[in-house]
């Protein structure tokens, strides 16, 4: 049975079509709270409810955890990087947990970044520990994972690229927006994860839309990389890739091409520059609003709605 979980600053509660019960438990981290599934359940079962409108809603996964993220995990992202869904591997990056922030709260740029992106992507929390090891199928699955959340990828083109990492340029505080909720699935409605679909709009505008279907590596496989080499616990975060859609885009092969053939300074100096005139990089003041469900609604993770403030 599905259970919605929401987090306000001084309390845990579950999201019902009439409204939003308090869950009555003493757990502070996302953690603890997957460990008294009995109070969750009971809360569903309340009627003292508050309309939902009135929470101050904020992340509900707890750090410090484990933020670990997938790279060009969509057929449509990868084409649109210049590159082949064929051959693309299976990779991961870090993120910090200082980054997660929560579901309406501002998006604030640092300073000296000049080309802030989005991406939209669905995030497995973990509901038990995954040791290095742990055989995982398409079985036991929904032992580990315990549900999914609504994420923000947000990025610094202009750090990420010229250092060719992601860690600094993806873990600015307010760079991992997560909620509205975390949606708690069982072991039949974690199956219709191919029925998700993912979309972003900015200012009103569409950016992104696309269904599960164009994901490459999905939970089963990821995970069985993943736990070769990285251990994961309850309450700990991964995000499992964006579609096609956001402002980043590979230039021309032809481009491409005599690009490599320059020195690196002058390369990126001619790649940013031309970045620099692309108006889809997020601006001052724009809105972000993110959504994650199956089209008939059965499977709900909510939107997300934040909004983009530069750091004088």
């Amino acid at each position: 049975m599905t259970f919605s979980v929401l987090r306000t600053v001084d309390a845990w509660w579950v999201r019902t079509p009439a409204g939003a019960a308090r869950i009555d438990t003493a757990a502070t981290t996302t953690r603890e709270l997957l460990a008294d599934r009995a109070a969750i359940a009971a809360a569903a079962a309340s009627a003292d409810l508050v309309a939902v409108e009135r929470l101050s809603l904020i992340s509900p996964v707890t750090a410090p955890c484990r933020v670990v993220a997938q790279m060009t995990n969509f057929a449509s992202h990868v084409k649109d990087s210049g590159l082949d869904p064929q051959t693309v591997p299976l990779t991961f990056f870090r993120k910090t947990s200082g980054s997660i922030s929560g579901p309406n709260d501002d998006v604030v740029r640092p300073a000296h970044v000049r080309l802030l992106d989005y991406e939209v992507e669905i995030g497995l929390v973990f509901g038990r520990e995954m040791p290095v090891g742990s055989k995982i199928d398409g079985e036991n699955l929904a032992d580990y994972v315990a549900g999914l959340v609504v994420t923000d990828d947000i990025s610094a083109r202009d750090v990420q690229l010229p250092k060719t990492q992601f860690y600094e340029a993806k873990s600015y505080p307010t760079f991992t927006p997560v909620g509205p909720a975390l949606v708690l699935l069982d072991a039949d409605e974690l199956k219709r994860f191919t029925d998700l679909r993912l979309r972003l709009w900015v200012n009103g505008e569409v950016r992104q839309d696309m269904t599960v279907a164009d994901m490459i590596y999905r939970p089963v496989q990821t995970l069985r990389e993943l736990t070769r080499f990285q251990r994961m616990d309850s309450g700990d975060l991964l995000l499992t890739g964006t579609p096609i859609g956001t402002a980043i885009s590979a230039p021309p092969k032809a481009v491409q091409f005599i690009a490599n053939l320059l020195p690196s300074a002058v390369k990126w100096k001619m790649f940013f520059r031309g970045q620099a005139k692309n108006p889809k990089y997020l601006q001052d003041g724009d809105v972000v609003e993110a959504a994650i469900g199956t089209d008939d609604g059965a499977i709900d993770l909510g939107r997300q709605r934040t909004v983009v403030r530069y750091a004088r």
